[in-house]
């Protein structure tokens, strides 16, 4: 199946159903001789599973990571990295009841319609269980970006209509909800119980902030920063909607309003602007302001009221899921915000260094391409004056080889190469070469005496 690889320098590969055996991931791009330590991809693994709280589904998984190959002693070897996590709580039987029923807002329909075969048990590839392989990735990446002074955080922005109206970055992995906001927090807490009561589900907008972003990453037209960004942000399954900076609040200012005015910081001595309206990223590409991106993250959508649906023959009929459900994904998608965003800047990363080893190696061999057509030229033209010694020797009856003269240059010339740091032996070989270039020039047309 097509779709299940991301990036194309620091590249992921994620596999693994919701109720098969286990989720997992292959990573390729990751340098050898990294130190690797199991516990930071456990710390993310444990941000994102369930079971955390009443805000979340209640399903058991450990989600302990298993690494299967690409660490050896506890260093990267530069071969494929593969990690898995196993799948502990399967509950299959859950969804007898509505196996031949399409969820509404789920992916059942769509996936019956491209490939001819659903799986009912949770949704297969569809669910957002398959996230924990991202995340594992995401944390390899993460790592990464850190020894770059590059520092990601996600939070909850706003749930169930309640936005946080305060940012402190402490506050967020100390409550449920994952809020920048304590006092917003508790608001939106009580949204989310309260719609989980009533057999529903809330959405709400999550936001990502990174720092120590440098200036240069993203590439022109097709595949600019934000169009990666929101490519790797729009493939999480319960996200509609992707903004940069001010995104669509953009549409309402003047452009006065909405740029931002550009200046030299002294103290840096770095090109600065003075708001940051466009998220950190111009033209597509990075100008080394923190990086903005907000996404909207719709209702999970099995819920316990009853909705109507058909069935895989399609019959009328109604359908009330029940089960160990999210009421609001928001809390668990922070994790996995975080991950999709580490995944397309480590990619973008190791392009922009690429593509800068590429010019600076391009110009070292334009250099020495230069160079070579110079030596050419000189020996042309050093051949153009063995023609006309030739043509000398030939009027005097002079033989043609000369072994004291040829000594003579090479007394002169081998102490200069010792002194330009060239090898003795080399040069000596270099001249005689051309000492037997000479010597064939010269003996064209003119008889040896």
């Amino acid at each position: 199946m097509a779709g299940n690889r991301y990036g194309n320098y620091f590249r992921v590969t994620t596999f693994g159903e919701s109720h098969g055996p286990a989720i997992g991931v292959v990573i390729d791009g990751v340098r050898p001789g990294l130190s690797f330590d199991e516990g930071v991809i456990q710390k993310e693994l444990d941000r994102r599973r369930p079971g955390q709280s009443g805000v979340t589904s209640p399903r058991k998984e450990a989600d302990i990571v298993h690494v299967l190959s690409g660490v050896f002693e506890g260093r990267t070897t530069g071969t494929p990295l593969c990690m898995i996590v196993w799948n502990t709580d399967q509950r299959p039987g859950a969804y007898d009841a509505i196996k031949t029923l399409f969820r509404p807002g789920h992916a059942a329909y769509t996936y019956l319609a491209k490939f001819g075969v659903t799986d009912y048990r949770g949704g297969g590839r569809s669910s957002g269980r398959e996230t924990a392989a991202r995340v594992a990735a995401g944390a390899v990446a993460k790592r990464l970006l850190e020894k770059e002074g590059i520092r990601i955080v996600a939070y909850s922005k706003e749930i169930a209509g309640v936005a946080c109206r305060t940012f402190d970055v402490r506050a967020i992995e100390q409550n449920p909800l994952r809020a920048a906001d304590p006092v917003a927090a508790v608001e939106m807490e009580q949204l989310v119980l309260a719609a989980k009561g009533e057999g529903d589900s809330v959405g709400g907008i999550v936001e990502v902030r990174v720092e120590g972003v440098p200036p240069g990453l993203g590439d022109p037209v097709f595949d600019k920063l934000e169009a990666d960004l929101a490519k790797g942000l729009m493939s999480i399954g319960a996200i509609k909607g992707v903004e940069v900076g001010n995104g669509f609040g953009a549409a309402r200012l003047k452009g006065s309003e909405n740029n931002d005015a550009i200046f030299l910081d002294e103290r840096s001595r770095r090109v600065r602007t003075r708001t940051n309206n466009a998220g950190g990223i111009s033209g597509g590409i990075s100008n080394g302001e923190e990086i903005v991106v907000r996404i909207a993250v719709k209702p999970p959508s099995s819920i316990r009221k009853e909705q109507e649906t058909v069935t895989v023959d399609g019959e009328a009929a109604t359908i009330s899921v029940e089960g160990r459900h999210d009421p609001c994904i928001c809390p668990r998608v922070v994790p996995v915000a975080e991950a999709m965003v580490a995944l397309t800047l480590q990619d973008h990363l190791m392009r922009q260094r690429l593509l800068r080893r590429e010019s600076r190696l391009t110009t070292l061999r334009n250099t020495i391409d230069l160079i070579d057509q110079n030596i050419l030229l000189l020996i042309a033209e050093r051949q153009g004056i063995v023609r006309q010694v030739g043509e000398t020797k030939k009027k005097r009856g002079v033989k043609i080889r000369d072994v004291g003269r040829e000594q003579q240059i090479l007394n002169r010339q081998l102490p200069v190469a010792e002194q330009l740091g060239l090898d003795r032996e080399f040069t000596a070989n270099l001249f005689r070469a051309i000492f037997q270039l000479a010597r064939s020039t010269q003996k064209g047309g003119v008889r040896r005496k």
